[in-house]
Formats: structure tokens, C-alpha cells, sequence
């Protein structure tokens, strides 16, 4: 049997991003059982680790096992049951994954739309509160297909004050930015593990404040087997067991529900990857994706490409350019990856084919990963057939003397 070979690569996508070594090397220890009283004491110090990393005083700050969509739907079909209505804005992509969400959980859907690369003014979205009168609100906060960044700091007190539930997808802004749960009065948050934390896909943090909680213990329904005298909803249950919040509060209480195995390597990974973005700085993190996004996307633009989108609403972690005539969008992806070891992404929908989507993400936001990225990049960009107007020199020169002038 051939070992497993896996070529080195710089990813520059908006998710899956490189891993940390140090969350690897804590994946390595040995498994501990989900009940072992060394592996409960682990949860119980992540639970800490991610009501800091959202700035909660939330007890309900526990990760998913299962990618961001699972978090996502878990916080839905937990919040929606068949035939309440839901507001969901959409900016790109995934205020359609959540409008798909919601609609699978038997909720009735209010879409409001805005143009791809542009974003809503939140007075908009909370006259859209007061038209529809929804029971939840499900906003993604940074929309990747796009590169936008969604104003949510309002929001959550506007829904407050209405009786509607804030539902956000903070998966790509997640330890990229300051995300002050408690201080914008968000009622549930999901966040990301394969974005700016560094971590493997697979596990996702999120929160919830007693509000919510008190919301979807309504539907409670404990299975069977494991049913003692909790009181169980019998018409309206949340449908998925996998994805019961209800149930996995127990499992990460001290009641400790045997529910699900948990991922003791996930777990690690976790705690690890918290552990490290929180010792930098919630803000020191932050600053340090939005340092590097304005170097490179200076470079970019000094190089001959056009930024996509309104740039006063874009996210720090990715930068969204507009292909230039001529070059294919997959084919150069593919030799991009193929011959440089480097990966890029494209987009979705409308914009695909149209704009490239470059992460600066996690551990790979680095001066020299950037500046590596850069060359590579502009050189295979030069390459291509019919392109026209592009300065190497002037890219990097750019890039070099930002980095020169400027401290993060």
C-alpha cells in the first residue's frame, strides 16, 4: 500500500485556508473517551475558549461537530419550525444557503435583495423587520462570493426590541475581525473553523444566549432510550436529532446527555487554534488581516486589476478582483495550482467566470506568504495569452514599500 503523499500548497482561498502546525501537532495526542474526566475538562475550557473568542457571557457557547453548515443548519431547524416566517437579506451566495435552510425547516421565507458587490444599509433591513414582521432574521455578516461585509452592529437590538430572533453566519469573519456578540445583542452567531481560526474543517463554534434558548426548549424533544422525566414536545420537535441544539445543550452541560461521540481530535484542534488567536489578540488578529488585504490589494491595483465590488463594505480577509479580458477563469485557476502550488478561487451564480476570489486568511496571512503569492501570481498572470497592461515591477514594488512604510 503507498503511503499518503500530499504536495505543498499555499492556499489563497476564501476556506479551506493552511492549518496552523501547532493545531496539527495537537491533533497527534493520543484519544481520550468522550466521558473521560480529563477529555470533560478539555470541552469545558473550549466552551470558555469560544465564549472569548465571540465576547459572550453566553452559557451556550459550544461547537457543532460538522462543517459551517451544519452550525448553520442546526441553529436553524432548531429556531424555525413549519410555517413561521423568516427574513433573510441577500447579498451573494449564502443568504441563499440560508433561504434554502429555512425553507427545508418548513419556514415561510421574506427575501430582500441587493445587487451582487453591494451591501444594505441597515435602517433597510430593519424597515424590513417592521414590514414582514418575521419570528427570525438570518443574515450572513460576510458574504464570500461577493467580498462584502454585511453592518450588523444594529441589528441585533432592532430585533430585540421587536421580539424577532438575530440569526448570524459570522463563518468567514469569525477571528478576522471583532465580533462583540454581547455588545450588538446578537441572539445566536455561527462562526467558522476553516476560515481565519486555521483550523480543519469539520467542527464549528457557535452561541447562543438564553433568550434563544428559552425559544427552541419549547420544541424540546429527548429521544427515546435515553428519555427520562423531561417533559417532550410531541407535535412541533425540532426535526433533526443529528442538529438538536436542545439536546446537545445537555450533551455539553453538566447533565453530559450521551448523545453523539464527540470528535476528540476536533476538539483539540479547537481548543488549539483558540488558544493561539486568543493569546494573539482578538484585535491585534484583526488588524493584522486588514493590514495585509490593503498591501496586497494596493498591489493588485498597482499591477493593472480592477477590485470588484464596493470597496468602503468589503471583507479584510478576502480581496475580489475582476478578471481581466481574455484569461479563463478556470484554466488559469488550474494552472495556477498546477504549476505554482498556489490555489485561488472563483465565484458563483452570476460572478462566476467573472472575478477571482483571493482569501488573506489565518495562519497563511504572513508577509512572506503574501509577498510569495504576489509573484507568482503576476508572473503566470503575465503569461497567458492576450493579456495586456500589467506591471510586475510596479506590483511589487508596491507591495515592498507598503510593507517598508508600515507596521501592523
Amino acid at each position: 500500500m503507498d503511503d499518503l503523499k500530499i504536495n505543498k500548497r499555499l492556499i489563497m482561498t476564501p476556506g479551506p485556508v493552511s492549518v496552523d502546525p501547532r493545531v496539527s501537532q495537537a491533533m497527534s495526542n493520543s484519544i481520550l473517551g468522550q466521558f473521560d474526566y480529563e477529555f470533560v475538562d478539555i470541552m469545558n475550557q473550549t466552551m470558555e475558549l469560544i465564549r472569548k473568542s465571540f465576547l459572550t457571557k453566553n452559557q451556550w457557547s459550544f461547537p457543532i461537530d460538522g462543517t459551517s453548515r451544519a452550525g448553520l443548519e442546526a441553529v436553524i431547524s432548531s429556531i424555525v419550525k413549519p410555517g413561521d416566517e423568516v427574513l433573510v437579506p441577500v447579498i451573494g451566495r449564502f443568504g441563499y444557503l440560508f433561504t434554502e435552510l429555512v425553507t427545508r425547516a418548513g419556514g415561510k421565507v421574506h427575501n430582500i435583495h441587493k445587487p451582487m458587490g453591494e451591501v444594505f444599509d441597515q435602517s433597510e433591513i430593519i424597515e424590513a423587520l417592521d414590514q414582514y414582521k418575521p419570528k427570525v432574521l438570518a443574515i450572513v455578516h460576510g458574504e464570500t462570493s461577493t467580498g462584502r461585509l454585511q453592518p450588523i452592529d444594529q441589528i441585533g437590538r432592532a430585533c430585540k426590541e421587536r421580539g424577532i430572533y438575530s440569526v448570524v453566519d459570522a463563518v468567514a469573519t469569525y477571528q478576522g475581525m471583532v465580533i462583540p456578540v454581547d455588545d450588538w445583542e446578537l441572539d445566536a452567531v455561527i462562526g467558522g473553523a476553516q476560515k481565519c481560526l486555521s483550523i480543519p474543517s469539520g467542527i464549528t463554534p457557535i452561541t447562543f444566549n438564553d433568550r434563544f434558548s428559552d425559544a427552541i426548549n419549547e420544541r424540546k424533544r429527548v429521544e427515546l432510550g435515553i428519555r427520562s422525566t423531561e417533559t417532550t414536545e410531541q407535535d412541533h420537535f425540532i426535526r433533526s436529532n443529528y442538529l438538536d441544539l436542545t439536546q446537545l445543550q445537555d450533551y455539553w452541560s453538566p447533565k453530559r446527555l450521551n448523545h453523539h461521540t464527540e470528535s476528540t481530535t476536533s476538539i483539540y484542534a479547537l481548543y488549539t487554534g483558540l488558544k493561539l488567536a486568543l493569546s494573539e489578540g482578538i484585535e491585534a488578529r484583526a488588524q493584522r488581516h486588514a493590514f495585509h488585504q490593503e498591501g496586497l490589494k494596493a498591489a493588485l491595483k498597482a499591477l493593472g486589476l480592477e477590485i470588484y465590488g464596493d470597496e468602503s463594505n468589503e471583507m479584510k480577509m478576502v480581496i475580489c478582483v475582476n478578471i481581466p479580458e481574455g484569461v479563463e477563469d478556470a484554466p488559469f485557476r488550474n494552472g495556477l495550482l498546477k504549476n505554482y502550488g498556489i490555489e485561488i478561487a472563483g465565484s458563483f451564480g452570476d460572478l462566476q467566470g467573472k472575478i477571482w476570489r483571493i482569501g488573506i486568511m489565518g495562519y497563511a496571512v504572513q508577509k512572506q506568504n503574501i509577498l510569495t503569492f504576489l509573484s507568482a501570481f503576476a508572473a503566470y498572470l503575465l503569461s497567458q495569452e492576450n493579456i495586456k497592461h500589467l506591471n510586475i515591477a510596479d506590483a511589487i514594488k508596491t507591495l515592498v514599500n507598503y510593507y517598508d512604510s508600515n507596521e501592523v
